[in-house]
């Protein structure tokens, strides 16, 4: 999030509330079949997880294991990334990991260009070739985080204007560049993005090749669910595919840390670490 935490900021106050269509157990087919080399099986978690813009002190992350949450969505890069990220480091990852962590690597890459999010925008004639450089950039900082092959990564799409036609066709070009050099890398696909906007692009889509196995959706109804509003067909994201951030902006204090997250409910593929 540079520009990430900021354009959220501006959303919080503009945008109000707001997969690849995946049949039970097709989201992993689907991500395996892309290469021969044989998959780590995926590690899952169902739970409460948070997001914040920095990742948290160590300390912090320590006092906060135990209580309402059990994974944590990280930004590990992306030109469009708000937050430095001091604390985010391989010796951070493993020591929460023997706490009991779980984590969802996030990256900010290039936003639509007919939306309000980030400064570094998708054009039309370079979004594959942009796509497939950004998630060899995201592997790379996965690896380097100590998130294994058969990782998910999530690419936060900030919300922008889908009836609009050529900006929309480039944003999914992207995406399905991205994807599908993640796996080739053995990695995981998941993107973020708003249940009126950018995860609605994803799930409608009528040509599914090449987009995300997992799907992260903002509706801010503050319900941890990720079926009861699931707003797409009970068919698609299925097999622990899904995950909905429900709540933002929620200011916590645990173990005497205060942190501002958002709330995520989550069921779908976390890092492999360890």
């Amino acid at each position: 999030m540079s520009n990430h935490r900021q354009s959220r900021k501006r959303r919080y106050i503009t945008w109000g509330v707001a997969g690849a269509a995946v049949v039970a157990g097709g989201g992993i087919a689907a991500q395996t079949s892309m290469a021969a080399t044989a998959w780590p099986a995926q590690k899952t978690y169902t739970g409460r997880a948070f997001d914040t813009c920095a990742a948290p002190s160590l300390n912090a992350m320590k006092a906060w294991h135990g209580g309402l949450y059990g994974a944590a969505a990280v930004y590990i890069g992306g030109k469009n990334r708000g937050c430095s990220q001091p604390n985010l480091t391989a010796s951070w990852v493993k020591s929460l990991t023997t706490v009991g962590w779980k984590f969802i690597p996030l990256y900010v890459g290039s936003q639509p260009s007919c939306g309000s999010g980030g400064s570094v925008k998708i054009s039309a004639s370079t979004a594959a070739a942009v796509g497939k450089s950004e998630a060899d950039d995201a592997v790379a900082k996965s690896a380097a985080l100590g998130f294994k092959a058969g990782s998910p990564i999530y690419l936060d799409m900030e919300s922008y204007d889908t009836t609009n036609t050529s900006c929309n066709n480039a944003v999914l070009t992207y995406v399905r560049a991205f994807d599908k050099e993640l796996h080739a890398k053995i990695y995981r696909s998941g993107l973020y993005g708003f249940s009126s906007s950018s995860a609605k692009a994803i799930a409608t889509a009528t040509n599914k090749t090449d987009l995300p196995g997992n799907l992260w959706y903002a509706l801010w109804d503050k319900t941890n669910t990720t079926t009861s509003d699931w707003p797409w067909g009970s068919t698609q994201f299925t097999n622990h595919s899904r995950a909905h951030q429900y709540m933002v902006n929620s200011k916590e204090t645990r173990g005497g840390y205060t942190i501002t997250v958002d709330r995520d409910a989550w069921d779908a593929p976390v890092a492999i670490t360890g």
